[in-house]
C-alpha cells in the first residue's frame, strides 16, 4: 500500500511537471501493477517518457546524482560479486565502484533505507546511491547476473528427460540437534555479542518502539517498528541463527534449552546513564523462534496530558475525572492505540506523598517510583481479580487495573469504585458508546455501570506530518465521498500531507498523536445507562452534549495540518 501511494505521488509529479497525461498516467499504473513493476519502468516501456528525462526528474525530487547506465560500458566482475544475484534482484540494486571503505551502486529509489542498511551489513561498507532508470537497470541486471529465475526447464516433458532417479532425494525435516553446551559456547563469541549489542543500542538511538527477528527457511530477517511503520534493516548470516536466540534468551534470563514453549522475558540495558527496558516475547516457529522486543525507553515517555492531542473539552473532561475521589475511568482501543500510556501519564498526575496507588499489570511496562506495581500471573494463581481482592486490604485510594476481561474482575473494580476508591483500567472496544453496552453485556448490572462510571475514553494513535516536507494536497470528491468526509466541511479545509524528506526518511510523516473521544458520564448518560439504552441511543446522548466522536476529533487535527487526511481514515470510521 505505501509503495502504491508513493507511485500516486510520483506520477502526480510527472503530470505537474508535464511529462505526461493523467490518462498517460493511469494507464502506467495498471501496467505497473498488473507487471508487478514501479511506475518509472511502466512509463519507459509504454514510450510515454524518455528514461534520461525520467532520471533527472528522479534525481531533482531525490536530490541523489543521477547517472546514465546506457554510456557504462562495463563493471569490473569483482565490483559484480559483492552482491549476490538475490539481492541485486531483490533491492535492484547494482554494484558499480568500490573506493575505500565506500560502495557505489545504481538505485531506482535511493530513499529505500531498508535495502541501503541491507547492502551496508552485507558489504561492511558505507554505501553511495546513484539514480538510474529502471528499465535500463533490469538489463544490466540480466547482462551481469543473468535472468531472474532462469534455467528453469520450460515445461514437464523438458524437466523429466533433463533428471535421473539420483537427482530425486526426499528431505526428512529434523530439529536442530546443537546441545544446550553447544548453545553456551557460540553466545559468548564476539560476533554474536557485538550484533546483539550493536542492534539493541542502534533501536534505541533511532527511537523505534520494537525488534522483530523472524526465521525463515534461507534467511533471518530483522524489522524495526517506528511510529507504527514496520521496515526491514538487515539480514545475519544464518549461521548465527541458533546463537543470536539463545543469545537473547541468556539476556532475558530464559531457558535456552526449551524450543517448543513461547517464553516471555526481559533485558535491563544501561546506555552510559539511561536506562532502558526490553520486553521480550519468543514464539516458536517453522524455522527457529521468532522474537520480539518491545523497547520500553522511560526517556521518551511523557506524562505531560496537554501534549497528547487532547481536544481542550476532552482535556477538562479527563482531567476532572481522574481528581474525583471515587468512581471509575476507563480507557478503550485497539492493542498499540497507547492506552496504557494514557493511564500511566493520569496516574503521574495524581501521584502524590499521601495517596496510595496500587497497580495490577500484565507485564508491568514501566516501574514508576510511588506505585505499587503488581505482576498478573495467571499460572500460580496471581489473576486480576486475586489482586483486586488483595488490594481493597490494603486500603487504597487508587487502584489500575490493567484490563477488564471478565464479569468477575468487572464486578470487583465496580465495587471498588462505589466504596470510595478511584479504578482506572482498560477495555477492548471500538468506541465510547459500544464500551457502555459491552459492560452490560459482560453481566455488569446497568445501574452500577451507571452508578460508578466517571468517564470513558477511546483512543487511536495516527502519525504526524513531517513538518520539513508538509505541503497542501487536493482528494477527488468520489475519494471523500467514499471515505464519508463531509464534502462542505472539505471545501473549507486545506489538506496537508508529508511528500517524504531526509528528515523523514522519505516517509512524510514524523511522530505521532492521539485521537480520542472523551465521554463523561453526565444526568443524561446515567439515565441512558439506567434504561439499558442502545449503542446508537448512548452515542447521540453524547454528541449532544458536545463529545467528538475519533474521526470528528481526527478531522480537527486535519484541519490544523496535525496530520494527512488518509491517516484518519485508516483509524476513524464515519458515524452514520
Amino acid at each position: 500500500m505505501a509503495t502504491s501511494v508513493a507511485q500516486d505521488r510520483l506520477g502526480d509529479l510527472f503530470v505537474r511537471e508535464g511529462l505526461i497525461t493523467e490518462p498517460q498516467l493511469q494507464q502506467a499504473l495498471a501496467e505497473g501493477k498488473k507487471e508487478g513493476t514501479r511506475l518509472g519502468f511502466a512509463l519507459v516501456k509504454l514510450g510515454f517518457v524518455a528514461e534520461d528525462e525520467l532520471t533527472r526528474m528522479l534525481s531533482k525530487q531525490y536530490r541523489v546524482p543521477a547517472l546514465d547506465l546506457a554510456k557504462v560500458i562495463s563493471i569490473d566482475p569483482k565490483i559484480i560479486k559483492i552482491i549476490t544475484p538475490d539481492v541485486a534482484y531483490k533491492h535492484l540494486v547494482l554494484p558499480l565502484r568500490k573506493m575505500v571503505g565506500k560502495l557505489t551502486v545504481a538505485m531506482t529509489n535511493p530513499t529505500d533505507m531498508a535495502a541501503i542498511d541491507d547492502l551496508r551489513f552485507i558489504t561492511k561498507l558505507n554505501v553511495e546511491p546513484v539514480i538510474v532508470g529502471e528499465f535500463t537497470l533490469r538489463k544490466h541486471l540480466e547482462k551481469y547476473y543473468g535472468v531472474q529465475g532462469g534455467g528453469e526447464a520450460g515445461n514437464l516433458g523438458e524437466l523429466l528427460s533433463e533428471m535421473n532417479e539420483e537427482d530425486l532425494e526426499f528431505v526428512e525435516e529434523k530439529e536442530d540437534e546443537t546441545s544446550v553446551a553447544a548453545l553456551q559456547a557460540q553466545v559468548e563469541d564476539a560476533p554474536v555479542v557485538k550484533f546483539i549489542n550493536s542492534l539493541l543500542t542502534d533501536a534505541v538511538l533511532k527511537g523505534v518502539s520494537d525488534i522483530y527477528i523472524e526465521p525463515f527457511e534461507k534467511e533471518i530477517r530483522v524489522r524495526y517498528r517506528k511510529d507504527g511503520r514496520l521496515h526491514e534493516v538487515m539480514k545475519p548470516p544464518m549461521k548465527m541463527k541458533a546463537a543470536i536466540t539463545s543469545r537473547i534468551k541468556i539476556l532475558s534470563d530464559l531457558n535456552i534449552a526449551e524450543r517448543r514453549v513461547p517464553q516471555d522475558g526481559r533485558i535491563k540495558l544501561k546506555m552510559k546513564s539511561k536506562v532502558v527496558d526490553f520486553r521480550v516475547s519468543t514464539l516458536p516457529v517453522i524455522f527457529g523462534e521468532k522474537i520480539v522486543m518491545r523497547i520500553l525507553d522511560k526517556g521518551n515517555l511523557t506524562f505531560d496530558l496537554t501534549k497528547f492531542g487532547f481536544e481542550q473539552k476532552a482535556l477538562d473532561d479527563f482531567m476532572w475525572s481522574i481528581q474525583r475521589p471515587y468512581g471509575m475511568v476507563l480507557v478503550t482501543g485497539p492493542t498499540g492505540s497507547g492506552k496504557t500510556t494514557t493511564l500511566y501519564s493520569a496516574l503521574s498526575q495524581i501521584n502524590t506523598i499521601d495517596t496510595n496507588i496500587m497497580t495490577a499489570e500484565d507485564p508491568v511496562e514501566y516501574n514508576l517510583y510511588g506505585i505499587n506495581q503488581v505482576l498478573v500471573r495467571t499460572e500460580i494463581g496471581m489473576t486480576f481479580p486475586a489482586a483486586l481482592k488483595a488490594f481493597l486490604r490494603q486500603d487504597p485510594n487508587i487502584i489500575m487495573v490493567g484490563e477488564i476481561r471478565d464479569i468477575e474482575t468487572g464486578g470487583i473494580a465496580i465495587k471498588a469504585a462505589l466504596t470510595g476508591h478511584l479504578v482506572l483500567s482498560t477495555l477492548h472496544t471500538n468506541d465510547c458508546p459500544s464500551t457502555i453496552t459491552r459492560l452490560m453485556d459482560m453481566g455488569l448490572e446497568p445501574f452500577n455501570v451507571a452508578s460508578a462510571l466517571n468517564l470513558l475514553t477511546a483512543q487511536r494513535l495516527v502519525r504526524k506530518n513531517c513538518t520539513k516536507c508538509v505541503e497542501p494536497v487536493t482528494y477527488p470528491e468520489e475519494f471523500l465521498k467514499a471515505a464519508g468526509v463531509p464534502l462542505d466541511w472539505a471545501s473549507k479545509v486545506t489538506f496537508m500531507r508529508g511528500k517524504g524528506c531526509d528528515q523523514c526518511g522519505g516517509s512524510g510523516s514524523k511522530g505521532r498523536t492521539g485521537v480520542y473521544e472523551v465521554l463523561r458520564n453526565t444526568n443524561a448518560m446515567r439515565k441512558a445507562i439506567m434504561a439499558s439504552a442502545s449503542t446508537d441511543e448512548i452515542r447521540a446522548v453524547a454528541s449532544s452534549e458536545g463529545t467528538l466522536t475519533l474521526r470528528e476529533d481526527g478531522l480537527k487535527k486535519v484541519e490544523r495540518g496535525v496530520t494527512s487526511l488518509e491517516e484518519v481514515i485508516k483509524e476513524t470510521t464515519a458515524v452514520d
